[in-house]
């Protein structure tokens, strides 16, 4: 067990980095290059008429793309039992962030939202610090307490007022968006710990009409329902992104017009290298690009389930909800993302995680990372342990 407690308290040493996910890895290497062709590609035009600097947000870009290595590194050497121990302070630190951003004057307003802290010459965009101390603090509350959460419905009101309070308070913001993804997040992970159905089913039909609430008394989310379902029937005033979205999808045929070809990013597709990246990507890259991405995101979470499973099996509940957590965003926010650019989803304001432009939402990606690494090789460890263990016991 010494190899053990030395893997829980201190760095990864240069044998344990052997044991590291290469697969996962390599799929997140490969999703953060693509990221960055394209936010190069995509911005160009829009950089050079705004900044008279084609590349000023490549050299963002990149810079963040170093800042978030960095993050992931740093979060690999951490030991997973002490975001387990500090999940709470975490928690907390991320609902004063969300306070804080609703301060005026202390938050930073782009398009009527307040999503944005000033740190410097960085721009953090508090959601996606909540996005990760809300899956550590779930999995370290499940691990307390998912045998009282099958038994006791009391153990079931925490985490939903808790997720009450950071629904509103992005509500407030407003981001509709990131609401949904951590909802959804939660939810999951109260199903896989087991929760009582009719509470899980009850919670799930009070989150969907509260949702189509808000959407119904929102002028402009209901516009964009209606939008949605017949784009073109208003595709110069409030279905222009997404017709023009569905222009890029359609120029892209098979194997697309080439890498800096698009059309649609010379001013007619909005937020060409955030929200809609993957329109200039399908256009560019055509169907067969499409595929790779989509590929290389289901090897990225097929990767954390395994991590997950192999937590599971070692009954590491911290670590398996962690893992099924980071998962399942990392999936659905894909999913929403590719969902709203190819017109199968209302628009929503979320990235593409890895490629999108956005330091924040890199920076938490990359943390994420680091954290499923150190997970593995945790496992990894104690397995090898425990097999020398079993070995020694046997002769």
């Amino acid at each position: 067990m010494t190899a053990v407690m030395e893997l829980r308290y201190w760095p990864v040493s240069s044998r344990q980095m052997v044991d590291i996910d290469w697969q996962l890895l390599l799929a997140v290497v490969a999703l953060v290059s693509i990221g960055i062709a394209m936010v190069a590609s995509a911005s160009i035009s829009y950089a050079d008429h705004a900044y008279h600097d084609g590349f000023f947000f490549l050299k963002r870009h990149l810079v963040y793309s170093l800042l978030g290595a960095a993050v992931g590194f740093v979060v690999l050497q951490v030991p997973s039992r002490i975001w387990y121990q500090y999940s709470y302070p975490l928690l907390a630190l991320s609902v004063l962030l969300l306070v804080l951003v609703l301060v005026p004057g202390v938050g930073r307003e782009v398009n009527g939202s307040s999503r944005w802290l000033a740190i410097g010459p960085l721009n953090l965009q508090v959601a996606e610090v909540v996005k990760f101390s809300m899956i550590v603090f779930m999995a370290a509350y499940l691990n307390r307490h998912q045998l009282q959460m099958r038994e006791q419905w009391q153990r079931f009101i925490p985490p939903v007022l808790i997720l009450g309070l950071l629904g509103v308070l992005l509500l407030l913001q407003p981001d509709f968006g990131s609401t949904v993804v951590v909802a959804g997040t939660v939810l999951v992970l109260m199903f896989l710990a087991g929760v009582r159905l009719w509470l899980f089913c009850g919670l799930l039909m009070l989150g969907g009409a509260m949702m189509a609430a808000l959407a119904m008394t929102s002028p402009y989310r209901l516009q964009r329902l209606v939008t949605f379902l017949d784009p073109w029937a208003d595709q110069f005033n409030t279905g222009y992104q997404l017709t023009q979205s569905l222009i890029a999808f359609g120029r892209g045929e098979w194997l697309g017009v080439g890498l800096g070809n698009s059309v649609q990013k010379l001013f007619y597709l909005p937020e060409a290298h955030t929200d809609f990246v993957f329109a200039i990507f399908a256009e560019e890259f055509g169907l067969l690009g499409v595929v790779v991405v989509v590929g290389l995101f289901v090897l990225l979470v097929a990767r954390i389930f395994a991590a997950a499973r192999l937590a599971v099996q070692r009954q590491d509940w911290f670590a398996a909800y962690t893992c099924f957590g980071i998962g399942v965003l990392l999936a659905g926010q894909a999913f929403i993302n590719m969902g709203v650019t190819s017109g199968l989803l209302p628009t929503k304001g979320l990235t593409l995680p890895f490629i999108s432009y956005g330091g924040s939402s890199l920076l938490v990606c990359c943390a994420m990372t680091g954290l499923m690494l150190r997970i593995g090789v945790e496992m990894k460890d104690a397995a090898t342990v425990a097999q020398r263990v079993k070995r020694d016991r046997a002769g």
